[in-house]
């Protein structure tokens, strides 16, 4: 089957050389062509170029006049998969309590955890489907889904199945991520040695003899888990095969960029607090620092130094942090607008950021996050835009006209 797509205004993020991820000055640039066509066959990208070169077949066409195509959104870090919502919290957070002590009141992760742990497999599933059929037809054609709110041994196999079974059901490419150390439940508050244990003897096991994760991770932040914990969660890990990608610097710099790198996690997340030694540690590094620019707005803590962390020659990919309590959205168009606004990224590092640099962070460059021959047709078409910059300029309006997966349009 192929579709043609043709007198496309501007086709963005064209790697005619595939290449893994940008860096620092690299990321700037954002390559396209403008009068383009683009031809699908079975799902892949096959050709693309100027309207000059594009071939005469008779195949489904797409005119694109006037409009923008570029790859879909590769979000790297979500929680889409929990039950019910956090909307008091939210409230409570406009009343003047912090995360923090909302937290101690039992509110935060151990909340979601108490309505995961009370909800059927089954009403999970339909909870997130409704999640993720938004989030694709906003643009996000690839996704890396959290545990984390589970806890206990059953709650987090619970996670896991369905986000195993969300991947079997759609076409957006997922990425299961094993998040058991998320914090502590209240029953270890006191040993947190005991629940490493429970992590590590009973639902890691289980989870590899499902295949249900790809990666692992870890909440490591003052209050949660320390440098040392973290590092025996990915170190087993690394026994199941489960590369780390790990929460980190959220509120505080306690050196957990330095034992991330050393462990070789894929990524590192959050990254609202930033300081010299972590930008020096990243550096010629394979790890991918991510920031997460909606959850910094929803709950008003500083946004990731992505300037400073650029111009020291650095990585940095974009994702929506989609969560019920810090972050309860995953548009990744927000993301982007976003990092533009607050974070002074301009629309080529951004939109770097949330496709070919997303696509690094969930490990799966090779077949998404560009416009590469042989790549997925994970395409955006936008409405008739005046240029590209109007993506996060004009940031609450929906600028997309037509999403397509795997060569079939979703919408």
């Amino acid at each position: 089957m192929q579709t043609l797509l043709i007198n496309i205004k501007e086709l963005l993020q064209v790697r005619e050389t595939p290449i893994a991820k940008v860096s620092g000055a690299e990321m700037a640039v954002l390559p396209s062509i403008k009068n383009a066509f683009l031809l699908i066959e079975n799902g892949i990208i096959a050709s693309f170029g100027p309207m000059e070169n594009c071939p005469k077949l008779n195949v489904e066409i797409i005119d694109a006049t006037g409009k923008i195509v570029l790859p879909t959104w590769c979000d790297s870090h979500t929680h889409i998969v929990y039950a019910g919502n956090r909307e008091q919290e939210f409230v409570d957070r406009i009343n003047g309590l912090t995360y923090e002590e909302i937290a101690n009141r039992g509110g935060g992760i151990l909340n979601s955890a108490k309505k995961l742990n009370e909800t059927s497999e089954e009403e999970l599933y339909c909870q997130s489907q409704k999640r993720l059929e938004e989030v694709m037809q906003q643009g996000t054609g690839a996704v890396e889904i959290k545990s984390g709110y589970g806890l206990t041994v059953a709650g987090e196999l619970k996670m896991l199945r369905v986000i195993k079974k969300l991947a079997e059901n759609y076409p957006i490419a997922i990425k299961a991520t094993f998040l058991g150390a998320h914090a502590f439940p209240a029953a270890y508050k006191e040993n947190h040695s005991a629940y490493l244990d429970l992590i590590i003897d009973q639902m890691l096991p289980k989870i590899a003899e499902e295949k249900l994760a790809d990666y692992i991770d870890a909440f490591l932040e003052t209050g949660y888990f320390s440098v040392a914990e973290t590092e025996r969660i990915m170190e087993a890990g690394k026994k199941y095969g489960l590369r780390a990608k790990i929460h980190v610097n959220q509120f505080t710099a306690i050196d957990g960029i330095a034992a991330c790198v050393k462990h070789n996690a894929l990524s590192v997340d959050h990254l609202e607090i930033v300081t010299d030694a972590d930008i020096e540690v990243l550096k010629n590094t394979e790890t991918m620092p991510v920031a997460l620019p909606s959850c910094s707005y929803f709950i008003s803590i500083p946004y990731t130094p992505a300037r400073q962390m650029l111009n020291a020659g650095l990585p940095l990919a974009l994702a929506s942090d989609f969560n019920p309590g810090t972050t309860p959205s995953g548009n990744m168009n927000f993301v982007v607008a976003t990092a533009c606004i607050k974070m002074k990224m301009t629309p080529e590092e951004a939109i770097n950021a949330a496709t070919l640099n997303g696509a690094y962070a969930m490990g799966i460059s090779d077949t998404h996050g560009s416009i590469t021959k042989g790549k997925k047709a994970n395409l955006i078409i936008t409405k008739p835009l005046n240029s590209f910059y109007e993506i996060p300029y004009a940031f609450g309006s929906n600028l997309i006209e037509q999403v397509i997966l795997n060569g079939k349009s979703i919408l």
